[in-house]
């Protein structure tokens, strides 16, 4: 009731509103600041892909010339597809994706003999026009070819940003992985392709010295041990 004479009641604010008022404009911000984030991601992308062309200049750094005296006897062809990630597994993909690469490896491996190392001792004249031949063991050269991208994916927040980059270390890793596993795809067939390499080198052999008319026996050196060689860009390991 209101007297005459006197001032009016001091009308208090609704706390409940207050805080629901608070709280509201809280959440604005937050969305707008999200928002803004979202924005300078998305403009940020749009940018990086109207980027111009990079020029690609390839100069030679090294190169080496060798006399080689190979029969080879077997050559064994192979493509493996390898996949490395990196990143936290336990994340949502929504919110930080892993970084992936994929590659396709083209491994060649060859069976052969080196022809230098044959000396005057390893041949001997059974009857005239015939001889014995004592070859030396077969090496097996596994060789990565080509290597074709599959699929290469930069970790990203939220799907737009790149924080873990797919490097040259771990392309690199991924290359030593897949000659380890192609080599031992080579191994568990490797005895029997040794043997068909030794049967093609006699074949090759008797066949181009059959044009001189001349017979030959062809025996197989005990003394060194038949070993394997992994070669990367030409080079042996």
């Amino acid at each position: 009731m209101i007297v005459p004479g006197r001032n009016p009641p001091r009308a208090f604010p609704n706390r409940a509103s207050t805080i629901t008022y608070t709280v509201s404009t809280l959440i604005l911000t937050i969305l707008g600041i999200a928002g803004g984030v979202v924005a300078t991601l998305l403009a940020l992308r749009i940018f990086g892909k109207n980027a111009p062309d990079t020029t690609i200049t390839a100069t030679t750094i090294a190169e080496r010339i060798k006399a080689v005296g190979r029969l080879v006897g077997l050559e064994v062809c192979a493509k493996e597809i390898a996949t490395s990630t990196k990143g936290w597994g336990w994340l949502p993909p929504l919110l930080l994706s892993q970084a992936r690469v994929a590659m396709i490896f083209h491994f060649e491996k060859q069976y052969s003999i080196d022809l230098t190392l044959l000396r005057r001792s390893d041949v001997h004249e059974i009857t005239p026009g015939r001889f014995r031949i004592t070859l030396p063991p077969i090496e097996g050269a596994l060789r990565l070819t080509d290597v074709e991208p599959y699929d290469i994916q930069a970790g990203r927040v939220l799907g737009l940003l790149d924080i873990i980059q797919v490097n040259a270390p771990t392309q690199k890793e991924l290359i030593r992985r897949a000659q380890e596993q192609a080599s031992g795809l080579y191994q568990s067939n490797d005895e029997r392709y040794r043997s068909e390499a030794r049967s093609s080198v006699e074949r090759q052999l008797s066949s181009l010295l059959s044009l001189f008319e001349v017979a030959i026996e062809i025996e197989w050196s005990a003394d060194a041990p038949e070993r394997d060689r992994v070669l990367v860009n030409g080079d042996a390991d």
